[in-house]
Formats: C-alpha cells, sequence, structure tokens
C-alpha cells in the first residue's frame, strides 16, 4: 500500500520552520533543511512561502502576539501594580515553556535583516509598556524606587528568556516550579519566607 503523503498548510510549515531554525539558527538553516523536516519538496513548500524571511516573520509575530496578549489578560490589567507585575512574569515563563520554539527564535534575533529590526522594535515596546507597571509599583511603595525600571525588565526578562535553552520536556521541573521560582527569585529573592504563597495560587 502505498504510504499518504503528508499534507501541510503554512501554519503547519511555519511550525516545522521554527523547530528547524531553533535547532540549527535561522542563518544555519536553510529550505532545504525545512522542506525535508516537513517531507515535502522545496518546490511544494515555496508552492506556500515565498522565502525563509517570510517563515521567520510568521514565527516572530507568533511570539509576539502571545506575548502581547499577556498584557490585555484580566491578571495584568487589574489589581496593584506589583501583582500585575507578578502575573505578567509567570506568564512570560510559562511562554518560554508553551511556545519555546517561537520564543526560542525571537530571543535570539539579532537585528541582521529587516524583519529581525521590526520584531525587535516591538520586543522593545512590550519591555517598554511592562516598565511602566514597574514604575506603577515603585509609585505605590511596591518596588525599591531605586531601581531602574528598564533595568529590572531587561534583567527579569533576561532570565525568562534563558528557559528556552536549557527546558528539557522530559526534565524534571515542569511549567508551574520553574514559574514559581521565577516569581520568587525576582520579587521575594532566595530569603526563606515566611508567607510564601501556595503552589496552587500559581497554577491559576
Amino acid at each position: 500500500m502505498r504510504q499518504a503523503r503528508r499534507r501541510y498548510d503554512i501554519d503547519s510549515l511555519t511550525d516545522v520552520a521554527l523547530r528547524v531554525f531553533a535547532e540549527r539558527g535561522f542563518d544555519g538553516a536553510s529550505m532545504d533543511d525545512v522542506a525535508r523536516e516537513a517531507g515535502v519538496t522545496k518546490a511544494a513548500l515555496y508552492h506556500h512561502v515565498a522565502s525563509k524571511d517570510e517563515l521567520l516573520e510568521r514565527g516572530l509575530s507568533r511570539a509576539l502576539e502571545a506575548l502581547f496578549a499577556v498584557l490585555v489578560e484580566p491578571a495584568a490589567q487589574t489589581g496593584t501594580p506589583i501583582a500585575r507585575l507578578r502575573h505578567i512574569v509567570r506568564r512570560v515563563v510559562e511562554l518560554a515553556i508553551a511556545v519555546r520554539p517561537e520564543l526560542t527564535v525571537l530571543v535570539r534575533v539579532r537585528g541582521n535583516s529587516a524583519v529581525e529590526r521590526r520584531a525587535i522594535a516591538r520586543r522593545k515596546q512590550f519591555d517598554a509598556a511592562v516598565a511602566e507597571i514597574v514604575r506603577a509599583a515603585q509609585a505605590a511603595g511596591e518596588c525599591d524606587p531605586a531601581l531602574d525600571a528598564g533595568l529590572f525588565t531587561r534583567l527579569t526578562f533576561g532570565m525568562c528568556n534563558s528557559i528556552v535553552e536549557w527546558y528539557r520536556p522530559a526534565g524534571a521541573l515542569d511549567r508551574t516550579a520553574i514559574a514559581q521560582a521565577v516569581v520568587q527569585l525576582v520579587f521575594d529573592g532566595a530569603r526563606p519566607r515566611l508567607d510564601a504563597v501556595p503552589p496552587d495560587e500559581y497554577a491559576q
């Protein structure tokens, strides 16, 4: 019996491309690599997409849309500024795991093309929006006013971004444990906490 040929659309091909880019690096990957991984001919790949840059742009758009969606979640919009920040940081950690190929490609862009520069500009907008919440927390007396809000944001998301490099689904730590650890380190440090938030709260 002849094996059924796999059928792909632009979204599923983008899935494949992101995995290839995450494994090989965007510059080190080729359209041949993507076609081979997808099990299609390069001609069939070009039927759906015009270039490698187009696949990159689609993947980066996915990552950025996921990040900006966090900012409009109810828990990021209401409550005290520090509670909003905790929610945003926890969700960014969860995204680093849930959409790891997309976030991996995003955190590795260096502005080598117009596509990458647009993505960097959008990421800076996200960081700036979070920095504004940091300033609101400072004004409310919930965060050390001596901290530079932009630096706080860059360092925090630098830690979140690093997860895409070392996280493995088969590892001992699950998404909730990692998110809880990052939130505690960012907002409470490594000291023992007498008023520790129950783990169930982080899972909500």
